[in-house]
C-alpha cells in the first residue's frame, strides 16, 4: 500500500472568551467578556465586549476575575404564641409556620380542607430557602378555641 502523509491546516483564527470584572474606585463592579483570538500565524489579540459579547467595553478600573458576591443578609423576625388561634391572613410577610401540639389536639385549616392533630404532633410551612423575599400565601388557620389543648405556634416573617 503506498500514500502520501501529510497535515491538513485550516486556515482560521482560534477564540477564546474569559469573563472578567471591572472595578471602579468606589467599588462598583462591572463584569465584561475579554476575547482572546489567536490567528493562525501565532498572533493573539484580546478584545473586551460587553456580557452581550458585541458591544464594545472599555475598562476603567481594575481588572481581575469576578468573585461571587456574598447575599444581603435578610431581616427575619421570629415570634410565638401559646395556646391561642393563629392565621395567615392576619401575619402578612410570613416565611415559616411550625405548630407544636402537646395535649388533646388542635385543628388547622389549610387550602386543602381541615386537619385534626394530635397531641406529640408537629407540622411546618415554610417558602423555599433562596428566595430571602418569599412569603406563604394561601389559606393557614390554626384554631385558638380547642378544650384542653396545648399548643405553640412559631412563625418568622420578614
Amino acid at each position: 500500500m503506498s500514500g502520501t502523509v501529510g497535515s491538513v491546516s485550516i486556515a482560521g483564527t482560534d477564540q477564546e472568551l474569559l469573563p472578567l470584572c471591572d472595578t471602579a474606585e468606589d467599588g462598583t463592579v462591572t463584569p465584561f467578556l475579554r476575547r482572546f483570538a489567536t490567528s493562525p500565524a501565532g498572533t493573539v489579540t484580546a478584545t473586551d465586549t460587553t456580557l452581550d459579547g458585541v458591544t464594545p467595553y472599555s475598562p476603567a478600573g481594575t481588572v481581575g476575575m469576578c468573585t461571587a458576591l456574598p447575599a444581603e443578609p435578610a431581616d427575619v423576625e421570629t415570634h410565638g404564641v401559646e395556646n391561642t388561634g393563629w392565621s395567615l391572613a392576619e401575619n402578612p410577610g410570613t416565611q415559616s409556620v411550625t405548630m407544636l401540639v402537646y395535649t388533646g389536639t388542635v385543628t388547622v385549616t389549610t387550602g386543602e380542607g381541615t386537619l385534626t392533630v394530635p397531641a406529640g404532633a408537629s407540622l411546618t410551612w415554610g417558602v423555599d430557602g433562596d428566595e430571602a423575599d418569599g412569603q406563604l400565601a394561601g389559606t393557614l388557620s390554626i384554631d385558638g378555641t380547642v378544650p384542653g389543648a396545648t399548643w405553640h405556634v412559631l412563625w418568622t416573617t420578614h
